[in-house]
């Protein structure tokens, strides 16, 4: 078992990490936040008995001064805590592409690295020097974490992104950061790292993640061939939830029945139906990268939804009467409980076909 302790754990990237390894029986991701580091025993506290540390805590926006002073601040009570204790985890440094730069969070970055590597000469600790590009995902902060962050939620709020200044830009989702991350510990890699991302243009991004919104704003789901689309998409559509669901489908009647569309797509997947018993319950996974839509064709249910690491569970009370569509967020645990008296019939839709060996779905009770 590892024990990787995460610094700024509670942050959208520690979110992240704690996300990727949640399912590994392998790791134990151990969070610290604010509070931690505003008491040095509590910082003693976590860092004994820790094999590896991902640093991320750290201020990217705000006052230049306060930046430089309280990720330096970081970074040496860090080393401070571990000396005290006498533990040498193998420290994981979040460090950025702007660090070159000449602002104080530059400054902040490069400092820490020069500490974190003095400390690890000194004591025969590793050290990883980690830089990352541009980071987005599900849950993103806007106006904080990334453009493409911003842009999705300005979109998924019916306001109108600007592009301010028009420039090339590297963007790498947090969850390949995290697996990247849990490499380094498992393969002691030490040194500098460079993570690779997406290479794009500020402008570009924006026209893209706007033919996504307006698509699927149509009820289309929108084509995702390649794996940086996938993810803006889901990342688009974490920004949806709850508020945008359930979606209500036009039904068209006549003498015969009536017909309603399901699902609009331009690039396939998998379509399934499912019987479920009175009182019987489905699902209790969740999802890292799969797009699942739920739809009830006849009966009565509760479309429960849990995101992880948290104890918020969103309700949904359908019926094949009035056929409306969830479509599951990433990230998100989820079940279904028939709840009428007769048989529950659903539909379930997902991008891609089921694939055993590489299944993305993993059990979680909502």
């Amino acid at each position: 078992m590892v024990r990787l302790g995460i610094t700024g754990g509670y942050g959208f990237l520690g979110w992240h990490i704690r996300a990727y390894v949640h399912s590994d029986k392998e790791i134990e991701a151990l969070p610290a936040g604010r509070e931690v580091f505003a008491n040095p025993q509590a910082l003693v506290a976590f860092v004994a008995g820790k094999d590896a540390i991902v640093h991320l805590a750290g201020m990217n926006r705000g006052d230049e001064a306060e930046i430089e002073r309280t990720n330096i601040a970081l970074t040496k009570n860090l080393i401070e805590a571990c000396e005290r204790v006498q533990v040498r985890p193998h420290i994981v440094f979040a460090n950025s592409t702007h660090s070159d730069r000449d602002t104080a969070y530059g400054r902040s970055k490069r400092q820490s690295v020069k500490l974190l590597s003095e400390w690890a000469a000194r004591t025969g600790a590793r050290f990883t020097n980690l830089v990352i590009p541009g980071v987005f995902g599900e849950g993103g902060r806007p106006f904080y974490n990334s453009v493409a962050s911003t842009f999705c939620h300005q979109l998924a709020n019916g306001e109108t992104p600007k592009v301010i200044e028009d420039r090339e830009i590297e963007l790498v989702h947090a969850q390949t950061v995290a697996a990247r991350i849990v490499s380094i510990v498992r393969h002691n890699e030490a040194g500098a790292v460079k993570i690779s991302g997406h290479v794009t243009v500020v402008s570009d991004l924006l026209d893209r993640l706007r033919r996504l919104a307006g698509e699927y704003g149509a009820h289309v789901l929108p084509s995702v061939p390649d794996k940086f689309g996938l993810e803006l998409f889901n990342s688009y559509r974490s920004y949806l939830f709850p508020k945008q669901y359930p979606v209500v489908l036009e039904r068209r009647a006549d003498a015969r029945g009536s017909l309603f569309e399901v699902v609009r797509t331009v690039h396939g997947g998998q379509c399934f139906f499912s019987t479920t018993k009175p009182g019987i319950t489905r699902g209790n996974h969740y999802h890292a990268a799969k797009i699942e839509r739920f739809l009830v064709a006849q009966g009565e249910a509760i479309i429960r939804l849990r995101r992880l690491f948290s104890t918020d569970v969103h309700e949904y009370h359908v019926s094949g009467d009035k056929p409306v569509y969830i479509d599951m967020p990433t990230f998100y645990t989820h079940n279904i409980t028939n709840v009428g008296s007769g048989e529950l019939l659903t539909l379930f839709w997902a991008h891609e076909i089921f694939d055993p060996n590489r299944s993305d779905t993993y059990p979680e009770p909502v």
